[in-house]
């Protein structure tokens, strides 16, 4: 680094942005992410024994892919260079190769190069990456909001470890926002402000699993904010609302709201009510809590559509994921299609009602023992006690069926599953029912 670089980076540290002032410096400061870089983790035991290889972060915007790449080059004896792929060129890459060459050859020491927005790189440029990389002359960091299977040269990906950063949740967001308040070195602590719980809330659902959109927006209202008569700046939920600029449905700290929206959410897609149903999951996405209406999505899935539709919850599950996986906003039509699809399905709630009579009957029905000839007859000793003598293998006989017990002595007789009048469940009861005739 040289002085006019160093003296670039001081202001920043002094004047930048919140976000970037209150960047961890420190694997402990690091919040989120805990299965890649928590305590225990590859990742975490290479970047502290300084033994790392080339990997690739691939993860939305704010989720600490740089902040990584900053805390590896603030622990490692190895030399740290960086590049931007929008702004950076073939020729950039070059000199830096070049330069890693000397730098190996005159101290021994390799060179950690980090390439923000790598997926911007065209093929020429990655491969010019490659040699260097191949040799461990350069150990390479690459950044990408974009799918590095799809956007990254599979030389380049052979010889890297990909991890994949999630979405904060809203309790690292709260954590971070927190942290920013009560630093008085590089962050908001020397300012008498006063964040409050429905605002915090707020800003940390709102960031979409972004801790820089949360500072930013904590930044812009600690400083456009005055104070009130008592000389503190309150940023409650209306001066949080304006930061972020996104409006607060029916939003509050207790979530009672929430849920209501999401009951409705449910009781549309049940009623086989599209266009209601499309207006709450709306409204849901206004609060940006894509998780919870992912969850609510596939319980459906099961509870309402079930056995009328048992291929709902494959591609339910297959919306979800790709919701989760691009984010907001594009996210809304991966959501969109799995509602329509729901709420047009024929329905049946026949596994959520069978699987309830038998949690029920756990705590009001003596279960009696287990069937002797259904047990594990494997164990040391069980064949001395019957276990498992008796039992018929139904695949040995006509149609994989034999009759034989399986329930307890004292449930023999007892039905859970019912099922439905659909379609694909009148099918179920005829097959069960031609099974019985061979009886």
């Amino acid at each position: 680094m040289d002085l006019f670089e160093y003296n670039k980076q001081q202001e920043l540290k002094e004047s930048g942005p919140l976000a970037y002032r209150m960047r961890p410096r420190s694997l402990e400061e690091f919040v989120g992410q805990e299965e890649i870089v928590g305590q225990g983790t590859l990742l975490y035991r290479a970047i502290k024994a300084d033994r790392l290889g080339s990997v690739i972060f691939y993860g939305p915007p704010g989720s600490g892919k740089t902040t990584l790449a900053r805390i590896i080059a603030n622990s490692t004896r190895s030399s740290f260079r960086q590049l931007n792929a929008v702004t950076a060129g073939k020729k950039d890459i070059e000199a830096v190769v070049q330069e890693a060459g000397d730098t190996l050859s005159l101290s021994g020491r390799r060179t950690i190069l980090f390439i923000d927005e790598i997926h911007r790189f065209n093929k020429a440029q990655q491969d010019a990456l490659l040699p260097a990389v191949e040799e461990g002359r350069i150990i390479l960091i690459g950044a990408t909001t974009e799918n590095p299977y799809f956007e990254v040269n599979g030389a380049l990906l052979s010889r890297s470890r990909i991890f994949e950063l999630r979405p904060l949740s809203e309790n690292h967001i709260r954590r971070l926002l927190r942290r920013a308040l009560e630093d008085r070195e590089r962050g908001l602590g020397n300012m008498n402000l006063e964040l409050t719980e429905e605002a915090e809330i707020f800003l940390a659902r709102m960031s979409s699993g972004d801790a820089r959109t949360a500072l930013s927006a904590l930044e812009l209202g600690a400083l456009t904010t005055p104070p009130d008569e008592r000389g503190v700046i309150r940023l409650d939920l209306s001066v949080a609302e304006q930061c972020i600029q996104k409006k607060a449905y029916a939003f509050d700290k207790d979530g009672d709201a929430h849920y209501d929206l999401l009951s409705c959410f449910q009781k549309s897609i049940r009623g086989s009510d599209p266009d209601a149903a499309l207006h709450y999951l709306a409204r849901l996405l206004k609060g940006g809590d894509l998780k919870s209406i992912g969850r609510r999505l596939l319980v459906i899935a099961s509870e309402d559509i079930g056995l009328a539709y048992p291929s709902a919850i494959s591609i339910v599950k297959a919306c979800v994921d790709a919701a989760l996986q691009v984010g907001l906003p594009e996210a809304q039509i991966n959501l969109s299609q799995a509602v329509i699809l729901l709420a047009t399905s024929p329905k049946s709630n026949s596994a959520a009602q069978g699987i309830g009579e038998a949690m029920a009957d756990l705590e009001r029905r003596n279960l009696g023992e287990l069937p002797a000839h259904l047990r594990d007859a494997h164990y040391g000793g069980a064949a001395k006690l019957g276990h498992g003598l008796s039992y018929k293998y139904p695949h040995d006989y006509p149609n994989h069926y034999v009759k034989q017990q399986y329930m307890p002595d004292a449930l023999e007789g007892t039905v859970y599953y019912h099922p439905g009048e659909n379609k694909n469940e009148r099918a179920i009861r005829q097959y069960m029912q031609d099974l019985k005739k061979e009886e």
